[in-house]
Parts: C-alpha cells; sequence; structure tokens
C-alpha cells in the first residue's frame, strides 16, 4: 500500500484516539473536512467538480497563503461521520485516491470536538 496513505490512515488514528481521549462525544455525528490543494487553481477547479460530480458536498475553492508565504489554491469536502476509525480510514482512502487521479495534493481531514 502507498506509504503516504498509511500515514494518512496513522493521522487518523492519532486524531480520533485524541478526540475521544479529550472527551468528545462519540455517539454524535462529527463533522469531517478533508482538505485538497494545488498550485494550479484549473486543476483544483476540475478535481473539486470532480468531486462534485461523485456526490460529494464540496466548499468553493479559494486562494490560501503558505507559512513561507507561496500562494496555494485549496478545498474541502465535508461529510458527516460517526468516529469510527475504521470507517474514517476507508473515507479517508477515497478522498486521497480521488487527489491523485486529479493530481492535487491530499492534505488530509479534521473535525471539531462535540460536546
Amino acid at each position: 500500500m502507498n506509504e503516504e496513505l498509511q500515514e494518512w490512515f496513522a493521522h487518523t488514528e492519532a486524531l480520533v484516539t485524541e478526540l475521544l481521549e479529550d472527551g468528545t462525544n462519540d455517539e454524535v455525528y462529527h463533522s469531517i473536512e478533508h482538505h485538497f490543494a494545488s498550485t494550479d487553481f484549473d486543476l483544483l477547479e476540475k478535481a473539486a467538480i470532480a468531486a462534485f460530480k461523485l456526490g460529494f458536498e464540496v466548499d468553493e475553492p479559494e486562494e490560501a497563503e503558505l507559512e513561507n508565504g507561496d500562494k496555494v489554491f485549496a478545498f474541502d469536502i465535508a461529510t458527516e461521520q460517526m468516529l469510527d476509525i475504521d470507517l474514517l480510514k476507508a473515507e479517508t482512502k477515497t478522498m486521497f485516491e480521488l487527489a491523485q487521479k486529479c493530481g492535487v495534493d491530499y492534505d488530509g481531514w479534521g473535525t471539531y470536538f462535540e460536546e
């Protein structure tokens, strides 16, 4: 399996574990935001359209600035999921493969603490 994907799986396990240890409510759905980026706006926009056509909830692509001052374009795909590691790994794999297919960067996912 792809080494980068394995790193995202490790990220998923760590993030879910940290959220649960901090006391997030594991009985409710969490808003998951998968992050995609590219320095090529046209490529990123095509990826956003491809994701939309697959039925995902896609945020409008926008310009962002990296810590080093470089410009990058980014969008998020939002889902609602329980904090189930296997389910989130499967979703991460889908998002990672979509990014690879479209030639953009997958930048992982995040969520918010739920009471």
